[in-house]
């Protein structure tokens, strides 16, 4: 039994699949850490067409029963079709830090559509990241907000490397690709 019910995480529900959805201006939108379903709620009461993709995960609780929880598939991240003033609306929900426009929509489109097939068939997914190691990066958000470094790989987990240049030596500390941004 899920500890919270499934909410819908995309409105109306045939947005992807509607011709305009491919005419009309879409952003992407960057919410507060764990404000993704407030943000949706807020958008699907105003009536703001938005997909949040959001995926089953089963844990088990210290008491040793299986729950259910259904989370966002992308962290913070919230898709809002809309104008200027759909965007506004997001905006003054107050959960959103940041919304930048999607120039490329039919790819945006295709590869939504693609995300949500999956999820429809319930196959186990998990979030890749383009980040590749030796790159430079900031941390975008949590604890280590600010913090600089280059990214390494060990034993299959994300590492950020602070590293002392001059003594040749450094710590790194486990991390979500999520939190991670390149610096260029």
């Amino acid at each position: 039994m899920p500890i919270l019910p499934f909410e819908p995480d995309c409105y109306p529900d045939d947005l992807i699949d509607q011709e305009e959805s491919l005419d009309s201006p879409w952003w992407l939108l960057y919410t507060k850490s764990r404000q993704e379903k407030a943000v949706v709620r807020k958008l699907r009461d105003a009536g703001v067409p938005h997909y949040a993709p959001m995926v089953k995960q089963r844990f088990r609780s210290p008491a040793g029963r299986m729950r259910e929880s259904f989370v966002p598939l992308f962290s913070t991240y919230v898709f809002l079709r809309g104008d200027d003033q759909a965007r506004y609306e997001a905006i003054c929900t107050g959960s959103v830090l940041k919304a930048s426009e999607i120039v490329q929509v039919p790819d945006l489109i295709e590869d939504l559509q693609q995300i949500r097939s999956l999820i429809v068939m319930g196959v186990p997914l998990t979030i890749e990241s383009q980040l590749q190691p030796g790159e430079h990066v900031r941390v975008k958000n949590g604890t280590f907000a600010g913090y600089e470094g280059t990214v390494i790989r060990r034993e299959n987990e994300t590492r950020l490397l602070v590293f002392v240049r001059f003594m040749e030596q450094g710590v790194s500390v486990k991390l979500e690709d999520c939190q991670l941004e390149k610096i260029d």
